[in-house]
């Protein structure tokens, strides 16, 4: 008998090879796989006549197989299966690459149902590497609404598909379900076994709409009630009491003059070091909104004070390029700051350690080293942590641990609407910078088609002969069988850029899953000017200044959310010279050109984020998840608005009701809660 808590390893279908990938993608037991939700659905129930298909559009035909399959070896390492098949309306031919398998699999004059998509050469119809089962067999990957989940290297649609559905079949009556009784049957939510067996194999797009209102509920809810819990068990922790300086000793210092976003995002941040309590608050603002104007303030106040600050950063270079800036904004004013990374030597790291520990250094500006046991406080009072979504819940507590309550500051450049971020982050008191310092200069976007490729190489040429530098982001690292056709590839189109198309320039690469120490190298060459073209994934996506780029290119640039591409376009236009964003999409979707087109027209990040909410519109399926938000399974917070703010309400009776969540009735809910949140460090995990 299966259960939900049994490894991945030994899930029926998986196996030691598979459950490796899986646990690429946060899968490592049976009940993370029931709740790995698929990304989107395509309508496979319904089948097309031959002679009705239209080029290039996915389609189900239920044709015979007209003649023996033929294995053909072209060349070493490439075979190919070639057969005809028809129906009553007409045939065409389909061939399968290097899957010699098939031709045992289809036999002459049986009946099946192909998936693919029709590729015509003048008159010459075919399908390359359908999909297909037989006509009279259980639908599983045609005939039906079939799920499409994100895969990694090792994983198929197909394996993926046939292990939950077994497993599901399995534990059927041991689903997961944090919802007491009373708030299923006030909002009217489908039961547990109904919506898992509908969001993974939905019977019709109603069942779908059902299972997806439940488990989007749940999950909100359980979200809404951790929360509400937090924020309220929050208010009676005292802090150190940070007195309010003369803050015009800090304004006329600094080399510009501030905003009036960031002077009120100061002054809510000062109040509340000031007041007793501490301090929890999250800084949001738009990309080059001035952010970090807001820690410098708050370190200077707790410097006066005579007490130490920490910033913490996730990768070497923006520690870097911290310490900088604090050491221009701070120092004149008798500010010591120093920093601490892993590539120190160990006399330099020695020093530091010492120096903290005595008190002479007032900031310390670090990675996750600042969390090692041997780092050590005179009278630490402040912790910031700069893209805080990229930090685990251990290694912010950590860092806490370091001193009794002190003032917490996050800072997220993540753009959401503001109404949202007050329901997003109801841990944390919430500062909202929506003005960007003058002279920040307008991006010039513009969303373009494969038929403008060549003149946009040129104009990476040309913005290269002119000193300037330029991005190229790619929506993957790797090609994976399961990608649709014509997905750019980091590694690949870096190889194809530097050996074809730029083979006079400096073209680098730089992703995810390369290590630590490689990626900061890559990062600092083309910061000191020594790389022309950056070829890269995301991982560029927040952070790093480099103002001699002028010119940042997204490759199939649909496949991302509205909100990511604006952070992605403010890694340009960061120093003095003109600066654009190319957005290159083949897509012929209304829906998501129009989504591009925005990007054309607005650069506010706050503008962009409220236009995309109204755009796509709460219960859309299929959006684009949006980043930097607390990780959700289903539920879409930019989305799913109204399913939300019934999870709240929901939420806010039961914590009227049960402060403490002990009552029984609330126990599967008090263990989610525990699993998703350390409630005792207030921090999201």
């Amino acid at each position: 008998m299966a259960n939900l808590g049994d490894d991945i390893r030994y899930v029926k279908g998986i196996g030691e090879q598979r459950a490796k990938a899986l646990r690429k993608l946060g899968v490592n037991t049976l009940r993370d796989l029931i709740c790995y939700f698929p990304r989107t659905y395509e309508d496979r129930s319904r089948t097309t006549p031959i002679s009705a298909l239209e080029p290039g559009q996915p389609a189900c035909v239920k044709a015979l197989v007209a003649n023996e399959p033929v294995l053909a070896r072209v060349r070493r390492g490439m075979e190919l299966v070639k057969l005809r098949i028809a129906d009553d309306s007409g045939s065409l031919d389909v061939t399968f690459f290097n899957q010699s398998y098939v031709r045992q699999q289809l036999k002459k004059g049986q009946s099946y149902v192909f998936y693919g998509r029709l590729t015509v050469d003048g008159f010459h119809r075919s399908m390359i590497n359908p999909l297909f089962e037989p006509e009279d067999a259980p639908p599983t990957v045609t005939g039906r609404i079939v799920p499409i989940y994100r895969l990694t290297a090792g994983l198929s649609q197909r394996v993926l598909i046939s292990a939950i559905k077994h497993n599901l079949d399995e534990c059927g009556d041991d689903l997961p379900n944090a919802l007491p009784d009373p708030v299923e049957e006030c909002y009217e939510l489908c039961q547990p076994t109904f919506a898992y067996k509908n969001i993974h194999f939905p019977a019709d797009f109603g069942a779908l709409e059902l299972a997806r209102r439940r488990l989007i509920f749940e999950e909100l809810f359980v979200l809404s009630c951790a929360l509400t819990r937090m924020k309220r068990s929050r208010v009676r922790r005292s802090g150190v009491i940070v007195s309010t300086p003369d803050m015009d000793e800090f304004y006329s210092s600094l080399p510009f003059v501030a905003t009036g976003a960031q002077k009120s995002a100061i002054g809510d941040a000062v109040h509340d070091m000031a007041s007793g309590t501490s301090m929890n608050r999250l800084v949001q603002g738009d990309v080059g909104s001035g952010k970090t104007l807001v820690a410098a303030a708050c370190i200077w106040c707790t410097f006066k004070g005579g007490l130490q600050s920490a910033f913490m950063a996730p990768t070497e270079i923006l520690v870097n390029q911290h310490f900088q800036t604090f050491t221009e904004l701070l120092a004149p004013l008798g500010v010591r700051v120093a920093k601490l990374t892993g590539s120190m030597t160990a006399k330099q790291k020695r020093e530091i350690l010492s120096s903290l520990k005595g008190g002479e250094i007032s900031l310390i500006v670090g990675t996750h080293a600042l969390i090692s046991d041997n780092v050590e406080f005179n009278d630490l009072a402040l912790v910031i942590t700069d893209e805080q979504h990229r930090f685990g819940v251990n290694q912010r507590s950590a860092l806490m641990d370091k001193s009794k309550n002190p003032h917490t500051l996050v800072m997220s450049a993540t753009p959401i609407p503001r109404t949202l971020a007050l329901m997003i982050y109801g841990d944390l008191d919430v500062s909202i910078i929506d003005e960007l310092p003058p002279g920040r200069q307008k991006v010039d976007t513009y969303a373009v088609g494969e038929e403008m490729r060549k003149r946009i190489y040129n104009f990476m040429r040309k913005q290269v002969s002119e000193g300037r530098q330029v991005f190229v982001v790619c929506p993957a690292i790797d090609e994976n069988e399961e990608q649709p056709q014509g997905i750019k590839t980091a590694n690949q189109y870096s190889k194809e850029l530097s050996e074809k198309v730029f083979p006079e320039l400096r073209v680098a690469c730089i992703h995810g899953n390369m290590k630590s120490p490689d990626k900061d190298r890559t990062m600092e060459a083309f910061v000191a000017g020594s790389i022309d073209i950056l070829v890269s994934t995301t991982v560029v996506e927040v952070g790093v200044d480099v103002p001699n780029a002028s010119l940042m290119v997204v490759e199939n640039a649909e496949r991302f959310g509205l909100s990511q591409l604006h952070q992605l376009r403010g890694r340009v236009g960061r120093g003095r010279h003109k600066s654009y964003c190319v957005l290159f999409s083949d897509t012929k979707g209304d829906d998501a050109l129009a989504r591009l087109k925005i990007m054309e027209k607005e650069n506010d990040g706050f503008k962009i984020s409220e236009e995309d909410l109204r755009l796509r519109g709460p219960g859309d399926f299929f959006g684009a998840r949006q980043h930097g938000l607390p990780e959700m399974h289903i539920a879409d917070l930019c989305t799913d608005v109204r399913i939300l703010k019934d999870a709240q309400d929901a939420a806010r009776e039961l914590i009227d009701d049960d402060p403490d969540i002990k009552k029984a009735e609330n126990a599967p809910l008090k263990a989610r809660i525990d699993e998703l949140f350390d409630i005792s460090e207030n921090t999201l995990n």
